[in-house]
């Protein structure tokens, strides 16, 4: 089978190259990565990529941050996008960013990038890691900038691959569970 992630941004795959591998583990799984550039680049051509995507037994993934935006509304609109184009899709969102999901396990990004922010999770404003209003700018606050977002996200996903059951992060879950599902051939 054919895993075919559409992206958004670079720091995305570079999370998803690290997490990957431990959930397609025995699994005869070609991964594919396209990456946009940026969300109005990503809006505009998914229809588009997907209808002209020809090899067989390809399950597509599209991985987009909320930002400020319903999550509700922003699936709806990618779901037409798609719907179209009568292949094997599964939108998730990222809500609010992607770094929503390094919040979700303060511990491993204490590990990965060697800076004292696990104590974090324990206040308040972070303990719901997708309620976040600027996780990414937050995240650089808090690791006085040590965090850059790809070489972040690559360092991050070696540690958070260990610890997916300990991530508090709903749609980080969302995503896992969806991967898993799609590459076992569940519903979308």
């Amino acid at each position: 089978m054919n895993l075919v992630f559409f992206l958004e941004e670079p720091s995305a795959e570079a999370l998803l190259k690290e997490l990957l591998p431990t959930l397609i583990v025995g699994k005869n799984v070609n991964v594919h990565y396209y990456k946009f550039q940026g969300k109005q680049d990503l809006d505009k051509n998914l229809a588009r990529r997907l209808r002209y995507w020809q090899e067989p037994d390809t399950a597509f993934i599209i991985l987009r941050d909320q930002d400020a935006n319903d999550c509700r509304v922003v699936k709806r609109k990618l779901n037409a996008l798609c719907k179209s184009s009568d292949k094997r899709y599964l939108i998730r969102i990222a809500c609010r960013e992607l770094e929503s999901f390094y919040f979700g396990d303060l511990t491993a990004v204490e590990q990965a990038l060697a800076v004292k922010v696990a104590h974090f999770s324990r206040k308040r404003r972070y303990r719901e890691s997708d309620n976040i209003i600027n996780p990414a700018g937050e995240l650089t606050r808090i690791t006085n900038g040590k965090y850059q977002k790809i070489a972040g996200s690559r360092t991050i996903g070696k540690i958070l691959r260990s610890r997916v059951a300990a991530n508090t992060s709903p749609s980080f879950h969302a995503l896992i569970d969806g991967i898993r599902k799609i590459i076992t051939g569940g519903a979308t």
